[in-house]
């Protein structure tokens, strides 16, 4: 009864752990900074502590994942922002932790099952958000914890809603941001789809919520998303296929797979105008050419080291207050994550993150292409993992929040997931 009361527990904290990590922006405009803090706080002792508990190989710990928390710990004494870098560097730390207990503190379906609940709630509730917004409030709608003085020179990019749900518009949701909205969206929608099709556990339920995924994905129209969902399906439907052949055939049919792969990519690149235009984007992908033009003005003058970890810009130090203004907007990340981390930690940096995210997807893919290994196992965090590589080209949440925690989480279980029987997470039955 024990057991059962601490497994119904972790599953509710992975769920309040995870819809955190993924609105982070939701508790800050309801509750403000402080209450947001509090409740980081709060999340990441209880993490820590069943993170602490939990028995695991040391083994499991990607070294590539311990090299860069070192050195973006490191570059604190070489930043031009010590005190920044210091706040970015803890961020970072704690979004590990959170990752870690995802990984080591439960087992792999209680895992899905709470990611999936907590998709399904940011989902819903920012739904039911917009609808009450253009059914009752009838108008834009600013977080709670900002100033009205100035209300008529505030920015529309934020406004929490635009009222935009019968207008045809872009929606927002309770995270306040369309993109990160349809990239939630994405998530939940590779989990319904992939649950049901291979576990046929409750295969309605997961039906109705994938069409809750969809609906989002059509208000929120995001071409980054709708890129990560191309990727997906392209690399699902490649491993589906090579875990049917066998011998000489698998090396020829990865191969053949990569090659197409590499000629769609190069396709879409030499036709970027026209497809751009086919969605509405502007050729500069939504000022995104400004923003990189400026990272990499700041890279040449300290490309080997970088300027020191701050994750997330802060806006209230240089370079970051006014390198990226657009239209009174500050931006606050260098929309790649590759970009990013040579921006911050340099050349160095890159080279241990692309290690990191290398291994990880090589773990991940060759467990995908296993036919021994479960369908959900085998397929969700391919799915999982290809999504938010293809989102780090054009953001760079991969390196805050739920994309960090998520690529912790799936680093860490795919690392524990090879070293079967000691691993815990080999311990169910298959799903």
């Amino acid at each position: 009864m024990h057991e059962s009361r601490l497994r119904h527990f972790h599953r509710a904290f992975a769920t309040l752990l995870i819809f955190t990590l993924a609105a982070g922006d939701f508790w800050r405009y309801l509750i403000g900074w402080w209450g947001w803090g509090a409740l980081v706080l709060a999340l990441l002792v209880t993490s820590l502590v069943l993170v602490v508990r939990a028995r695991f190989a040391r083994s499991w710990l990607p070294p590539t994942l311990v090299a860069f928390l070192v050195l973006a710990a490191l570059s604190i004494a070489w930043s031009a922002y010590p005190a920044a870098s210091a706040l970015g560097v803890a961020a970072t730390v704690a979004t590990t932790v959170a990752g870690a207990f995802l990984a080591l503190g439960m087992a792999w379906r209680d895992f899905v099952d709470s990611l999936a609940s907590a998709l399904r709630w940011v989902l819903g509730l920012s739904l039911a958000f917009e609808l009450f917004v253009s059914t009752v409030i009838r108008a834009p709608v600013l977080p709670f914890w900002v100033d009205y003085s100035e209300l008529a020179t505030i920015p529309r990019a934020f406004y929490w809603s635009r009222d935009l749900l019968f207008e045809g518009g872009r929606i927002q949701g309770i995270v306040g941001n369309a993109n990160l909205l349809g990239m939630i969206a994405l998530l939940s929608l590779a989990v319904s789809l992939v649950v049901g099709a291979t576990t046929r556990h409750r295969l309605a339920w997961n039906a109705i919520w994938a069409a809750v995924a969809v609906i989002t994905l059509a208000l929120t129209r995001s071409s980054t998303v709708l890129a990560s969902a191309i990727g997906v399906v392209l690399l699902l439907a490649l491993v589906l296929l090579v875990r049917r052949v066998r011998g000489r055939a698998r090396v020829m049919v990865q191969a053949g797979g990569a090659l197409a792969l590499l000629g769609f990519g190069a396709a879409v690149l030499a036709a970027h105008e026209p497809i751009l235009a086919l969605l509405s984007k502007s050729t500069d992908l939504t000022n995104r050419g400004d923003i990189w033009g400026a990272v990499l003005g700041l890279i040449e003058q300290r490309p080997v080291a970088g300027w020191g970890w701050i994750s997330y810009w802060a806006p209230w130090v240089a370079p970051f207050d006014d390198l990226a203004v657009v239209r009174g907007v500050t931006y606050l990340q260098a929309h790649n994550a590759w970009l990013d981390v040579t921006l911050q930690l340099g050349v160095i940096g890159l080279v241990i993150f692309a290690a990191f995210v290398a291994g990880t997807f090589l773990r991940v893919w060759l467990t995908a292409i296993d036919p021994s290994s479960a369908p959900t196992r085998a397929l969700l965090p391919l799915a999982l993992l290809v999504a938010l590589l293809v989102q780090s080209l054009a953001e760079s949440r991969l390196l805050v929040e739920l994309g960090w925690a998520l690529l912790v989480a799936l680093s860490l279980y795919s690392a524990g997931a090879s070293q079967a029987p000691r691993s815990p997470l080999r311990a169910e039955p298959r799903t």
